[in-house]
């Protein structure tokens, strides 16, 4: 697929128009908001958006999708402004996009091919690569007539069996189908891989919760805050394309793996969502999804629903879910906080940019992913100080008492793993503690 900006061209922004159609279903405040996303994503890929243009239908036409006469009056405006690239907000046809193409005489792309150019170009580890090369390649197999002028048969003839032999059309379909299957095919290895990883994370113990939500919500920004990790983080939809998972210790004395994940999106193509489970099998093997929405969106609400929609669709939309409203910072006292507030009693507000809100969510996190645990009472000889350490290291120290002539006292939830190295100074039978949590449903 040809790129809108290759990185090694000059450095001009192709002038691009936007277009987006107003069903009966939609409002005309969705279509803007929508042709304003798009816009984002066009100036992601390195676009300068010169212009916008809506038409009111009913349903698209089978040929120009936005109906002859509009297609010709906005053809006739991207020539006077000397557009290069018109740019449609809904997915377009093979068959639309050759008869616009004819119409607007120029490049026409559609939202999928737009979102599918930005993430060839942020794509960085060889998952992330095979994954867009995949999506590209089954979004370009329909549409490969539109490349071939001339399609005659190869000439049959001596030692030619079979006739004229196929066209060229054909031979390229072969070659591309190939292609996808052996993509298809190193996928699998991939997911085997990861597979063998997660076998690996449980050995020990650690719980995984994977952050979602849509696209520029602060996801990364978020990563960062909690783990010091470098994941890049830009007000850009789309900045983060490959998973990363760095280790986080919770207040409990707890380790999780925290994994952020690609964003979300409207009308996020299922071609998308089936080339990308390999990165998504992150969130269906977690043990926690942490929702993060940008709560100074005017759109929150649709963009809340756009991802429970991607998570229903990869199958993960029953697994427990902890609501985080990011950037707070932005509103201040705003109505709108208290409003989702009421909506989700349960959810947390923090800003990941300043911190604020940051010890909430660790307390969250840790009553979300607090395992079952037993709760010992030990006698640790004062001489023992190695194992004193080791108990802080891997246990939640309730009560500690240092004070004994011979040995400290701990009371303390040790998880069942680990139980084994502290039996020799197990000062009681495990007592009950009022108030202890011992099981939580959130964790699978």
């Amino acid at each position: 697929m040809k790129a809108l900006v290759s990185e090694n061209a000059v450095q001009t922004s192709e002038r691009t128009f936007l277009i987006g159609a107003q069903f009966k279903s939609r409002s005309d405040w969705d279509v803007q908001d929508s042709l304003a996303e798009l816009g984002q994503l066009a100036q992601t890929a390195g676009a300068d958006v010169v212009g916008t243009g809506t038409q009111k239908i009913e349903k698209p036409t089978a040929k120009t999708f936005i109906g002859p006469g509009k297609a010709q009056e906005f053809a006739v405006r991207c020539h006077e402004e000397s557009i290069d690239t018109v740019i449609f907000d809904d997915e377009l046809s093979p068959g639309q996009s050759r008869s616009l193409e004819q119409v607007f005489e120029l490049k026409i792309l559609d939202r999928t091919q737009l979102i599918l150019d930005i993430f060839g170009q942020r794509a960085r580890t060889r998952e992330g690569k095979l994954q867009v090369e995949l999506a590209q390649l089954q979004h370009l197999l329909p549409r490969l007539t539109r490349f071939w002028t001339h399609l005659s048969r190869q000439k049959g003839g001596i030692g030619m069996r079979g006739g004229e032999g196929e066209t060229q059309l054909e031979a390229d379909r072969r070659k591309v189908q190939e292609r996808i299957d052996k993509l298809i095919r190193e996928l699998d290895a991939v997911r085997r891989h990861r597979a063998t990883q997660r076998e690996g994370r449980k050995r020990h113990q650690w719980p995984l919760a994977s952050i979602v939500g849509y696209t520029n919500a602060g996801k990364s920004t978020l990563l960062n805050t909690l783990t010091g990790a470098c994941a890049l983080a830009e007000d850009k939809l789309f900045a983060t394309l490959d998973p990363t998972t760095r280790r986080l210790r919770l207040p409990t004395n707890q380790n999780v793996l925290l994994s952020d994940t690609v964003g979300f999106i409207r009308k996020l193509p299922h071609r998308l969502v089936e080339a990308f489970k390999a990165t998504l099998e992150e969130v269906v093997e977690a043990d926690l999804l942490v929702h993060v929405v940008d709560v100074s969106h005017p759109k929150a609400d649709e963009q809340i629903d756009a991802v429970n929609t991607v998570l229903a669709e990869i199958h993960a939309s029953e697994k427990p879910i902890l609501m985080v409203f990011n950037k707070i910072d932005c509103l201040g006292a705003d109505a709108s906080v208290q409003r989702f507030r009421e909506q989700y009693p349960k959810a947390v507000f923090v800003s990941a940019k300043t911190g604020l809100g940051i010890p909430e969510l660790m307390g969250e996190l840790s009553t979300e992913l607090r395992p079952i645990r037993d709760l010992l009472d030990l006698a640790i000889p004062h001489a023992q100080s190695a194992v004193i350490a080791r108990l802080h290291a891997v246990a939640q120290i309730l009560e500690s008492d240092f004070d004994q002539p011979k040995a400290a006292r701990f009371k303390a939830l040790i998880p069942p793993h680990f139980r084994h190295e502290f039996n020799a100074f197990t000062a009681k039978p495990p007592a009950a503690k009022k108030g202890v949590r011992k099981t939580v449903p959130a964790a699978s």
